[in-house]
């Protein structure tokens, strides 16, 4: 018999529908880890901004005013000023709220203030409660 055979409906139905299954219980794990992942990426971007500027104070005995901003301490970053994980300049606050000399942090997913989960503030001392789950 040399009659080659192929797959029937049935079979690339259900390999279709087995397919299926596997995403939609692998996507949203998936997905989750990717939120925690981009806060980790902000806070370790916002520490390495902190060092820069006390670099900074230490050459110029003060930190960058408002007008200055994060552009003055380029120098002192190994790699161009980087942008939030969601595309978003880092806000630079002299002083900063509850009598700190200056603050940097980024609004989160949404880019405004405030929020929960993955829109939360980070780096404003705020800790949300995914964030004390990934710190223990």
């Amino acid at each position: 018999m040399d009659k080659h055979r192929g797959f029937t409906l049935l079979e690339l139905l259900v390999v279709i529908v087995i397919i299926g299954l596997l995403a939609g219980y692998v996507a949203p794990r998936y997905f989750s880890q990717v939120g925690k992942s981009e806060t980790q990426v902000a806070r370790a971007q916002i520490e390495s901004i902190e060092k820069a500027l006390d670099h900074y104070r230490l050459d110029n005995r003060r930190y960058p005013s408002n007008e200055e901003g994060l552009a003055a301490i380029a120098p002192y970053l190994k790699k161009a000023l980087p942008k939030d994980p969601w595309g978003q300049a880092y806000v630079y606050r002299v002083p900063g709220e509850k009598g700190s000399e200056f603050e940097v942090f980024s609004y989160g997913r949404d880019g405004k203030a405030g929020g929960t989960g993955e829109d939360a503030d980070i780096g404003l001392g705020v800790q949300t409660a995914a964030e004390t789950s990934l710190s223990k």
